[in-house]
């Protein structure tokens, strides 16, 4: 399986690290203790610089190599684009514009110690893929969401950011689900979990002050707890879990009607499947079986996204994560089941 992490041939090891949690395919570092910003880094192998650099291309007169060293000379400068570089291997990560602005490694890990003045964040995963020109850090926030009397879900930010040109700088707060590690990914009505930062002049500058909008983390852990503790008293029969999984995973409103009405030969054989392993889980896995869980709204908003977090097949890691966290189905979904389940506790709709 590809797993796409930056391989350094300078220090001969994977662009990755985790705190306690096996690397990703076995690659990478595992450290025992929650690293500094500055110790992430190095573990990571994010230790790195970019620089945006001219290009430059040939003249009619340069197109062959001097007979005498071999050498090809460009001469003519190709305006207003650029090619970030990796100062420490020379490796071309992208081209971009002149608006373009690099921001470091050192400066996205900077802007979650800003967050909280440093105190209290525990830097858990951070890597790069690639060459480099993408890079990725998950952090734990203090505290927790409490959903019931032992129910836990941890607080996480994670942040995502590139030197190719290709997609903003973005950070979002995402809280998991401890005992079967569910990313329960939600925006809140009139609320969004995440900021993007375009990398154009001025982007470090807005990084710094990003902490100011990640505020909202705080806000959304005290309504995320409110709306969780209020979906586990909320009570579901199978049939209603079993039209929660079908609205949240149709692939249109044909496929969800013939399903309704019985006509199962007129739905694909994939949406049936998918359906029905989603169920088996939301109904019969072990952390399904908790008091917040069984048989309560909140276990059914669980099932959907544990079932895209632990049960469905991905290509790779790396397309579990993108599609857990890069806004793929896996994402999608989850905010569509988060968005029906809404609506039913408001009374909304029905699921009969």
């Amino acid at each position: 399986m590809a797993h796409l992490l930056n391989f350094n041939e300078l220090t001969g090891a994977h662009s990755f690290f985790s705190v306690k949690e096996k690397p990703w395919h076995g690659l990478g570092t595992i450290v025992d203790a929650y690293p500094t910003s500055r110790e992430a880094l190095q573990f990571a192998g994010l230790d790195y610089t970019v620089e945006k650099r001219p290009l430059f291309t040939y003249d009619n007169e340069n197109q062959a190599a001097d007979e005498e060293t071999g050498i090809k000379i460009p001469e003519i400068t190709v305006p207003d684009y650029y090619a970030t570089i990796r100062t420490d291997n020379e490796a071309v990560l992208g081209v971009v514009g002149k608006d373009y602005e690099v921001v470091q490694n050192v400066d996205a890990f900077s802007f979650f110690d800003a967050i909280v003045g440093g105190d209290g964040i525990l830097y858990e995963t951070a890597g790069a893929l690639g060459k480099g020109e993408r890079i990725f850090i998950t952090a734990k926030l203090p505290g927790y969401i409490r959903v019931g009397s032992g129910d836990c879900i941890e607080k996480y930010l994670f942040l995502t950011t590139s030197h190719d040109g290709y997609g903003s700088i973005t950070a979002a707060f995402t809280p998991v689900r401890i005992c079967c590690n569910n990313t329960l990914n939600a925006a809140l009505r009139n609320h969004t979990n995440a900021i993007k930062i375009r990398h154009t002049l001025g982007a470090k500058e807005r990084l710094e002050q990003a902490h100011k909008l990640m505020g909202i983390s705080n806000q959304l852990s005290v309504q995320m707890e409110e709306i969780f503790n209020h979906w586990s008293r909320v009570s579901l029969t199978e049939k209603e879990v079993k039209s929660l999984i079908r609205q949240t995973l149709v692939p249109n409103k044909e496929a969800l009607m013939a399903l309704e009405a019985g006509k199962t030969d007129e739905c694909s054989t994939y949406y049936r499947n998918m359906c029905d392993t989603a169920f088996t889980y939301a109904m019969s896995n072990d952390t399904q079986q908790m008091e917040t869980t069984r048989g309560t709204l909140f276990g059914a908003y669980n099932g959907i996204t544990g079932y895209f977090q632990n049960v469905r097949k991905y290509k790779d890691d790396t397309a579990k994560l993108k599609s857990v966290l890069y806004g793929g189905l896996a994402q999608q979904r989850g905010q569509e089941a988060f968005n029906l389940c809404t609506r039913f506790a408001a009374g909304e709709i029905n699921l009969n």
